[in-house]
């Protein structure tokens, strides 16, 4: 049998997949500003860079680096996820394994982290995050979708605004999503 091992680079950058429990609900989009804060005060704490992200209703994408020497985002999403839960009304079904565990029962335990390995990877992985919310049907162009760093690379002028429009992807990426 195969053991999981995850990837732990010093300062490395990381593209990560983080799924809610109940992949039909709509909490991240619905609950936003509580996502954003959860995240606001684990980076405070937790210094890192958010390269790129994109937050659907039920699962979200990010590129974060990690400050060098640093190693632990284990510890970050941990603290985001359980920051992000206590802000929400517990209403979720939680199952005999979590409440034995004081786990909520919002998030899946485990997400997928890919670590990035050179300037292609980088910007494959960029483009599958802002491409995301049009490859699931939530909008016709990445500029539609407002929950995503999109809009940043647009201000910072890395992409233009038309950038995705008619896109065609040339190899598909699989990262932590179903097919």
């Amino acid at each position: 049998m195969r053991t999981y091992t995850r990837a732990f680079a010093p300062g490395g950058t990381f593209f990560f997949t983080v799924n809610l429990a109940d992949r039909s609900a709509t909490l991240l989009t619905d609950h936003i500003d509580a996502l954003r804060a959860s995240v606001r005060r684990v980076r405070e704490a937790h210094p890192f860079h958010i390269d790129a992200m994109v937050v659907l209703p039920e699962h979200l994408h990010a590129i974060w680096t990690l400050p060098e020497g640093d190693t632990d985002y284990p510890t970050r999403w941990a603290l985001i996820k359980a920051g992000f839960s206590r802000q929400l009304d517990k209403i979720e079904r939680i199952n005999a394994s979590r409440k034995r565990k004081g786990e909520r029962g919002i998030w899946q335990r485990r997400y997928w982290e890919h670590q990035i390995r050179d300037a292609n990877d980088y910007a494959r992985h960029v483009d599958y995050i802002h491409y995301n919310p049009v490859k699931h049907g939530y909008v016709y162009a990445p500029r539609d979708w407002p929950h995503s760093s999109f809009h940043r690379f647009v201000r910072e002028g890395i992409l233009p605004e038309d950038w995705g429009v008619n896109q065609v992807a040339s190899e598909p990426l699989h990262c932590g999503e179903p097919t």
